[in-house]
């Protein structure tokens, strides 16, 4: 994670921002409530919401109340913000792809992608 961060391609957004902005665009009608996007990322709760407050000042998220239950807030992925991610997504994949892309066969990385899957899909909430 930290050569994918020293090597992130964008100085439009952030590594972590990205990872926000990515969460955000694999969920249903790119929105999720903020306590959902807390468990996807690899961030402490109060630093989470200070970036959110950052996308948010920037057009790339918006922060909206929770309609199932008041005191929660739902952040939605702007038009922006999709576009913002879909520009650096591209750069950031041909990284990812310098940094890991050959150290496993196919068939390793299907297996990869099947555990990964498994783990993401059957963990308990936390």
């Amino acid at each position: 994670m930290r050569r994918l961060g020293a090597d992130f391609p964008s100085e439009e957004i952030s590594f972590n921002e990205y990872d926000v902005l990515y969460t955000l665009s694999r969920a249903q009608g790119r929105r999720l409530r903020l306590r959902d996007l807390n468990q996807s990322i690899l961030l402490t709760q109060p630093s989470v919401s200070r970036l959110i407050d950052r996308l948010a000042t920037r057009g790339l998220v918006e922060k909206l109340p929770d309609a199932r239950d008041a005191r929660g807030t739902v952040i939605r992925l702007t038009d922006a913000g999709y576009d913002a991610f879909y520009r650096v997504a591209h750069v950031h994949g041909a990284s990812i792809h310098r940094v890991v892309g050959d150290a496993l066969e196919s068939d390793e990385l299907a297996t990869l992608t099947a555990l990964c899957n498994k783990l993401r899909t059957n963990l308990p909430a936390a």
